[in-house]
């Protein structure tokens, strides 16, 4: 579990996040939503350790971020993995040797375990074998996010943070990615954090939602929670469409 208590950051004169209280809980996908400028991005950063806090702690399982030494901070990037929104595959190396990366730089495993640990990851978010020595280049955009994840999985994290990883998907994909990073979450027992507008993977993967609004958590609760709830945060922010809209007051009447 990652525990965030009371934290406040600052860029000059804007105060961006306002004294934020929230558990992202093992085991689950906890979904960060939010309008842009609501500091959802910041506070995902922040929980990474990109952004320095002002005010109050950051706890991975009982170990407080700012009072790690070196060698701990160390230990806790390992324990992470990281899906970006671009998915930030390096298209002068193949599809494993992508993967194979954070083996090589924190990994103790022999060249043949290695080898494995790749093979493993890539097949389990559902690469053929066939494509393990092309390039991103050769893939579509969905299957880089594929190999994104297997990237992301390959230390076997505690931590699992996703920013916008349905962003340039059609929207067929985009549920296929939900899925996969559901499964993993639920299959590893991760904690994992995802920075997110897309409304379908609030509805289809959001074990635990949190609604940012100008700095504050305005709202918290699950994906069933979301389409009973008459919050007028939630329901300015996630119904604003006429289809969602629809969609809630059917949901109601049955």
């Amino acid at each position: 579990m990652i525990q965030v208590r009371g934290i406040h950051k600052s860029f000059g004169e804007q105060h961006v996040l306002r004294g934020i209280d929230v558990d992202f809980h093992e085991g689950q996908c906890n979904l960060i939503i939010g309008l842009s400028g609501s500091g959802k991005t910041v506070l995902l950063k922040s929980v990474l350790g990109l952004h320095s806090v002002d005010q109050g702690t950051i706890s991975f399982d009982g170990r407080v971020l700012g009072d790690m030494g070196k060698k701990e901070v160390k230990v806790l990037r390992q324990e992470m993995g990281m899906v970006f929104q671009g998915s930030a595959l390096f298209n002068s190396l193949t599809i494993a040797e992508n993967v194979r990366l954070p083996l090589d730089f924190f990994g103790d495993m022999t060249e043949a375990e290695k080898d494995e640990r790749v093979r493993f990851c890539l097949e389990r978010v559902r690469i053929d074998p066939e494509s393990f020595s092309k390039t991103p280049a050769e893939l579509s955009g969905g299957m880089q996010k594929r190999v994104a994840i297997a990237r992301a999985i390959v230390l076997n994290p505690k931590y699992l943070f996703c920013d916008e990883p349905n962003s340039g998907l059609d929207p067929e994909t985009a549920i296929v990615i939900d899925q996969l990073i559901h499964e993993i979450t639920h299959e590893f027992g991760m904690t994992t954090v995802i920075n997110t507008h897309d409304m379908n993977s609030v509805l289809e993967i959001g074990d635990h939602v949190i609604l940012m609004e100008k700095g504050v958590k305005a709202w918290e609760g699950t994906m069933e929670e979301v389409m009973d709830s008459d919050d007028s945060a939630v329901v300015e922010y996630v119904f604003r469409s006429n289809l969602f809209k629809k969609l809630r007051a059917a949901l109601k009447k049955a």
